[in-house]
């Protein structure tokens, strides 16, 4: 047995196959309630293997998974594993043309589709000549000619039966970030078993053996429910329900994010743990836990944590005063190093984004690769475990992957620094850092600051070009409901108190609400357009900041 995801996950299987492993709810009028045991689920994801293999699709050969949440996409995901095919996903939001991008750059040869995306998958597919197989989940007049999911599964055996598998069989995500297309993230299982799913033992010492997992997980017992509540189109919020099979547990999914089912779900299956994507998730819970929700009980509830993008301090204490005894975590990571560390408790505008990072992660001069002094500005990199690189990109794999000392390593895009006790402040993605005056400054910095402004709701920071400063911080914000408008001085006048001058945004452009991704993620390149556009137009004057010795 190697440290391979399948191998990993029958093995949990054979210990606790009466254990329930995952259930489905959807939201109210639909009916919709699935529950599987660890033995069920097992033998739901062999049909699906079964059904590829039969079907042609070889071992090494890439799948797509363009999906809701659902059963079937982590059925589907596991049965590739098992067939030692490639699982990629897609994400849903995207148009013809971007998934004509993805479909070809990852060379799939197998789709599995919602019915709801028939028309676009149909659209795509003249200029996909790979793609030779699709399987259609739920009904749908329209789109490409499928084979039923549901037939699929049903002709497929479930007992195992498959070839010997290996660590070194790949897991790919696909990865869009705030700008650009997406890339593939090539992950040999081993190596993201370690760096994404802690080594079995996100709270303790990784497995030193593969068997030892199993091993663990009957010693263990049950009583964690993890939701992951992101879509798990997303590395992060798969990479979560794995976590959650590596200790034999019990993961709950629903197929859209309404933070009113949320807070149900929580109440009725007794959640302990759930993953979310930063304030953009947060808010909306506490918005309804305030409202339509009060009352809910929480009691369970034994931690909230969020990747790819950070819960601010504000919004933070404000779902803390509402569930006090849940512990409020900050991961940082990506989808090319896992998890890199947790934010420390005082984290916030005023000291930034504090890390403490795992053994395995420096922040390095980005020419010399050598590890910056406290103060100096480098880039997060992190050896070991790390990714093969990106898929049909070696260009961007030379450029993000390096030797050192005869080991691998993947620079990321986070610029930081280091203090004295070794706590590294991340000041944000160095593709965001706007330069004005010759000043860089990091929109989570901003962003953070704004959101503490009792009626900005969400708030996105964009560099707009100006002739006098080359470029002026913009801020794009999402008020509260029935707060009053404030001005751009109001703004100023607050971040003042947290960030120095030359941080202050010069313009203020209020929008209805702020664009993401079904993720959470910033769409900067939108926040950039909104105030650029307002600019050309004259709609809004940039405001003037004076900066000096203490900005």
């Amino acid at each position: 047995m190697e440290y391979n995801l399948a191998d990993l996950f029958e093995s949990v299987v054979d210990v606790v196959p009466d254990r329930e492993a995952l259930v489905y709810l959807d939201i109210p009028g639909t009916g919709a309630e699935r529950r599987l045991t660890y033995a069920e689920l097992d033998a739901a994801a062999n049909r699906i293997a079964h059904h590829l293999i039969d079907h042609g699709i070889r071992p090494g050969e890439h799948v797509g998974l363009h999906l809701y949440n659902g059963i079937e996409y982590l059925q589907a995901a596991i049965g590739c594993l098992k067939a030692r095919i490639v699982p990629v996903n897609v994400n849903y939001r995207y148009v013809e043309d971007e998934l004509v991008y993805l479909y070809r750059d990852a060379d799939l040869v197998g789709l599995f589709f919602d019915a709801e995306f028939g028309e676009r998958v149909a659209a795509a597919l003249p200029l996909t000549e790979k793609l030779r197989h699709l399987v259609r989940v739920g009904d749908g007049e329209s789109g490409p000619d499928a084979v039923a999911f549901a037939d699929a599964e049903a002709a497929g055996s479930p007992e195992r039966g498959f070839p010997r598998r290996s660590g070194d069989d790949q897991f790919i995500i696909y990865t869009g970030g705030t700008t650009g297309m997406p890339k593939g993230v090539m992950w040999r299982q081993e190596d993201l078993f370690f760096s994404g799913m802690g080594g079995g033992a996100p709270t303790g010492e990784p497995v030193k053996k593969p068997e030892e997992l199993a091993e663990r997980v009957a010693a263990g017992g049950s009583g964690i429910t993890f939701f992951p509540t992101p879509p798990l189109m997303h590395g992060t919020s798969t990479l979560t329900a794995f976590i959650g099979f590596n200790f034999g547990q019990r993961i709950v999914i629903h197929r859209k994010f309404v933070p009113e089912e949320v807070l149900r779900t929580v109440e009725k299956e007794r959640v302990t743990s759930m993953s979310l994507v930063g304030d953009a998730m947060l808010r909306p819970l506490i918005d309804a836990l305030q409202g339509p929700m009060k009352g809910t009980d929480m009691s369970s509830m034994f931690n909230v944590s969020s990747s790819g993008a950070i819960m601010s301090d504000t919004v933070r204490r404000q779902f803390q005063a509402l569930v006090p005894n849940v512990m409020l975590l900050n991961n940082f990571g990506s989808s090319e190093s896992g998890f890199n560390g947790t934010a420390t408790d005082d984290s916030g505008p005023e000291r930034g984004f504090r890390v403490r990072v795992n053994s395995r992660t420096q922040v390095v001069d980005p020419v010399t690769y050598e590890p910056i002094t406290p103060g100096e500005v480098g880039r997060v990199a992190q050896c070991g475990h790390v990714p093969l690189g990106y898929y049909n990109d070696p260009r961007k794999t030379a450029e993000t992957f390096f030797e050192k000392d005869g080991e691998r390593w993947v620079l990321l895009g986070d610029m930081a620094t280091v203090d004295e006790d070794g706590v590294v402040v991340v000041l944000g993605r160095g593709s965001q850092c706007i330069n004005t005056g010759g000043e860089k400054v990091y929109p989570e910095e901003v962003e953070q600051a704004l959101k503490s402004h009792p009626d900005v709701y969400d708030a996105l920071v964009a560099g707009v070009p100006d002739v006098k400063w080359g470029h002026h911080v913009a801020a794009v914000v999402q008020l509260r409901d029935g707060a009053s408008r404030p001005s751009l001085d109001d703004i100023q006048t607050h971040c003042r108190s947290h960030l120095a001058g030359y941080k202050i945004p010069r313009q203020l452009v209020i929008a209805e609400s702020i664009r993401r991704s079904p993720s959470g993620k910033a769409d900067y390149r939108w926040a950039r357009e909104v105030a650029a556009r307002e600019v050309t137009a004259g709609e809004v004057t940039a405001g003037e900041v004076a900066t000096g010795a203490d900005g």
